[in-house]
This record gives C-alpha cells, sequence and structure tokens, in this order.
C-alpha cells in the first residue's frame, strides 16, 4: 500500500506502476540540471548498456525544457515547506513513492526498448535525509548489481545524509548533484527555512574532496577539467586559488583503501547544482558570482539554471501570471560558458552598478560594447585570449585562425570559411589594417545594429513553443 497525501488527511490507496510514473515524472521535470556528459564507460560481459561521453538521449517537456526521458523521483513526499517547490509538504496534491526494485524494472524496460540510455534519479525528502539518501542507494545497488545495469546513471546528493552513504554511492553513480536552488543567505531563509548553506556546501565538499583522491588514485589530475586548455587561459576563473579552500573536503582516513576495493572511479562525470533564476530579487551579477564562486571551490562540472515556474501561490514569490525568464536563464548559460571556457570573470561581466544583462544582447556582445577602447582588433596580430573576447568568435574559430595565419594572411573570406559569425564579429575587428563595415565605434549606434539581427532569436527564446511532445506515456504496452 502507498500513501495518497492531502493536505488535510491521508488516504489509504494502493497506486499502480503507471500512476506513480506518471505523478514521479512529473514532478521530476523542474529540475534541470541532467545532462550526461563527462563519463564514458565501455560494455563488458554480463551487463546490459553502457555509457558514453556524448549524453543521454533527451526530449523536451511541454514547458520547453530539455529533459532525459527517464528522468523521475524517488518520492514526491517531502517533510520540508520551500516555498517555491512543487512538492513542498504543504501543498495538496497527489503523492507517491517508487520501491528500489520498481525504478530498476522501469529503467530496464525503457531501456532494452531503447527508449533511454541512462536514468537521473532525484527525490523530495522522505522521512528524512538518512532515509531517502539510503532508499537511492539501495536503488542504485540493485539495479548495478543484480539487474547489472552498466549505463549512465545520475543521482541527488541529500544534504544532512551520512557520509558514509554519500561515498557509497559515488562508487556506483556517473554524476552527483547538490540543489542549491537560492545565491543569497536571506533569500535561502525566506523561502527554504529548513535549508542552510552549510548543509548545502558539505556533501559538495566531500564531493570534490573524493572526486580528487579517486582521481589521483587512478593517475589523473585532480581537478575534472584540466584537458580542457581553454579553461586555464591567463585571469581564467581556474587560474588563480580558490576563494576558500583550494580543493575543499577532507576525505575520510580509510577512502584509499575503499578505492582499491571498489577498483572503481568514484562520480567520474563530476558533480553539478542547479540555481533558480527568478524566484528571489537576485541579479545577474550575484547569480554568476555565485557560479564562479562554485566552480572554483568545488570543481564542479556544470552549474544549470532554472527559470522559475510559479507553480504555488505565495506572498513572498512572483505573482502566478509572472512570465517565465527563458530569456534571462539563456544569458546565464551563455555568460557562464564565457567563465568556463573564454577566461572572462564575473566581474568583468557585470558590476555593481550594472548588475543585469542587456536581455537583447549576448553577454559577450554586452561586455564588448562597454569595453569599445579594446576594439577593434587586428586578426593577423591577436593572440588567442585577445580573439576569445571579439563576439562571433568561438574558442574553435579562434584555433583556427591562429593555425591559420602561419601560412598566410587572413582577409574577411577566409574567416568565413573558418566559421567567424562576420554579422557580430565585423564591427570589432580588421583585417589587414582595414575594417568589414565603414561604422563608427560608437556604444549607441552599435547596439541598434546588434540588437536588429536578433530580435528574432530572442523572440523565440521568450515565446518557446508550446505544442505537446512525445511522451513516454503516448507508446503502449511499455510498463512491465
Amino acid at each position: 500500500m502507498t500513501d495518497f497525501y492531502c493536505s488535510t488527511k491521508t488516504v489509504r490507496r494502493e497506486l499502480s506502476l503507471e500512476e506513480k510514473l506518471h505523478i514521479l515524472a512529473d514532478a521530476a521535470k523542474y529540475d534541470v540540471s541532467c545532462t550526461s556528459s563527462g563519463s564514458s564507460r565501455r560494455g563488458k560481459t554480463g551487463y546490459l548498456g553502457n555509457s558514453v561521453a556524448a549524453g543521454i538521449c533527451h526530449s523536451f517537456s511541454a514547458d520547453g525544457r530539455c529533459i532525459s526521458l527517464l528522468k523521475i523521483l524517488y518520492s514526491n513526499e517531502c517533510i520540508y515547506d520551500c516555498r517555491y517547490c512543487a512538492s513542498r509538504r504543504s501543498n495538496d496534491r497527489p503523492r507517491a513513492t517508487f520501491t528500489p526494485d520498481e525504478i530498476c524494472r522501469l529503467t530496464m524496460e525503457f531501456y532494452r526498448r531503447n527508449y533511454i540510455e541512462g536514468l537521473f534519479l532525484s527525490s523530495g525528502i522522505c522521512k528524512s535525509p538518512e532515509y531517502t539518501m539510503e532508499q537511492i542507494y539501495l536503488t542504485v545497488l540493485r539495479l548495478r548489481r543484480v539487474y547489472r545495469f552498466n549505463g549512465y546513471i545520475h543521482v541527488k546528493a541529500i544534504p544532512r545524509a551520512p557520509k558514509e552513504l554519500l561515498t557509497m554511492t559515488g562508487f556506483l553513480a556517473d554524476r552527483m548533484s547538490v540543489n542549491m536552488e537560492l545565491s543569497a543567505q536571506e533569500n535561502l531563509e525566506k523561502l527554504a527555512p529548513h535549508k542552510t548553506f552549510s548543509s548545502i556546501f558539505q556533501p559538495m565538499k566531500q564531493i570534490a574532496g573524493q572526486i580528487a583522491a579517486s582521481r589521483l588514485f587512478l593517475g589523473k589530475p585532480a581537478r575534472m577539467e584540466r584537458h580542457h586548455a581553454n579553461r586555464y587561459l591567463t585571469g581564467s576563473i581556474f587560474d588563480r586559488p580558490s576563494l576558500g579552500d583550494s580543493l575543499p573536503g577532507e576525505t575520510p582516513g580509510d577512502f584509499s583503501l575503499q578505492l582499491a576495493k571498489e577498483k572503481a572511479p568514484f562520480v567520474p562525470a563530476g558533480q553539478s547544482t542547479q540555481i533558480i533564476v527568478g524566484a528571489a530579487a537576485e541579479s545577474d551579477y550575484q547569480l554568476l558570482q555565485t557560479s564562479q564562486n562554485l566552480y572554483r571551490r568545488f570543481d564542479l562540472k556544470r552549474v544549470f539554471y532554472s527559470a522559475y515556474i510559479p507553480v504555488n501561490e505565495d506572498p513572498l514569490l512572483p505573482p502566478p501570471d509572472t512570465q517565465v525568464p527563458l530569456l534571462r536563464e539563456h544569458r546565464l548559460y551563455q555568460a557562464d560558458w564565457l567563465l568556463r571556457f573564454y577566461g572572462f570573470q564575473a566581474e568583468e561581466l557585470l558590476t555593481p552598478d550594472r548588475p543585469n544583462f542587456n536581455p537583447l544582447l549576448d553577454p559577450k556582445c554586452d561586455w564588448a560594447l562597454r569595453h569599445l577602447e579594446r576594439f577593434p582588433v587586428e586578426i593577423n596580430q591577436a593572440s588567442f585570449e585577445e580573439l576569445l573576447r571579439v563576439p562571433g568568435i568561438g574558442t574553435k574559430s579562434a584555433s583556427r585562425i591562429v593555425n591559420a595565419r602561419r601560412f598566410g594572411s587572413l582577409d574577411f573570406s577566409h574567416l568565413k570559411k573558418i566559421g567567424v559569425v562576420l554579422k557580430r564579429a565585423g564591427y570589432f575587428i580588421t583585417c589587414g589594417g582595414s575594417m568589414m563595415f565603414s561604422v563608427p565605434l560608437e556604444e549607441k549606434f552599435l547596439t541598434r545594429q546588434l540588437t536588429m539581427g536578433e530580435q528574432k532569436q530572442n523572440w523565440e527564446i521568450s515565446h518557446p513553443q508550446t505544442c505537446r511532445q512525445l511522451s513516454i506515456f503516448d507508446i503502449g504496452g511499455i510498463l512491465p
């Protein structure tokens, strides 16, 4: 029997597996930190599946979010009452809880039918953090050892759960994540009073330290992304010591013995987190600084940004008719890419006096227009780092430019073949001393020129298609 909870009373009723799947797959759509890049594991005799760095198959939910086909909660019952959460304790909504065996059966049946390539498993805090993390661990253990599933698995690390459970789960999962959700202490106290930053950072710290120890034990660099040379550009956020500990997290004394015993990497695809955009009065500058600090301190693989969807009526939240800030979310993802791969700092992109991005421009264009004294850049002489700061030039095209100009001078026709987006870059570069457009380098004029070409794309991001997408429930006879 399964509890079916309402706010006023508890009704005992048994839910079918399909009913549970409807409830818990729908409840999982608000968690966006679910990409699977970074883990590669070949198939082996006696096991089903493998994990490739290209990632999980994804579909799109009706609200436009990219989700994995089997993205579910273990339970949407929760002892916490976070105001922004659809599964908050005080909400009057259907409640369901899987058993570990039910999740395993679903995963295997969907995998055998080629609907999925992995599992994303999160949960509300059911009964207690310890109980919830234990059930997640038992699910993943059973999936690996009994069902012999060798595919990709991403699970949530539950704050306040015992360290031993996190460690044991980390040897079975490819990625773990702890959702931070809010960036300011006062907002956390108002909107999620049961949570604290210390309880969120503790598992992040532990996982970061154990990932580093595991990589060193296996003969790899301690940090996750050292093989990406672009992440260690001079002046990048990874080119200086952490704001806190250089590699936070003291590993347990017997962790090396456990590494030798398990003979498996610890969370090989790294850890991630999620930040909600728009639930509280937090500027882009605050959110980007928080992401920068998390990358430095905990060597995160990704920080995901989730545009707040008004699902609850609460005086401390935006009103229910508030438009979902999808374009703002998009700009934060673009800025996050600049931090990770282009050598930018959060303090360069935004300031306390100018704390939000211009929604009509991508963040690199916005930065370039505020630093016109650095332009135009001569393509045939600029360093790799200078090329990366030109709007319309990415990491691949910058590398191609540096390699190609060894054999002769480049002109605009060469740049087009290389892949440079000249409709943006043409305002900020010269080839042999000549500009592509004879225009003044003036901020207001260039802003008008650049935003004219972005209007259609910005509208499409702000107004995503609402047509119905393919669902696992459209296909009959898939449940075991």
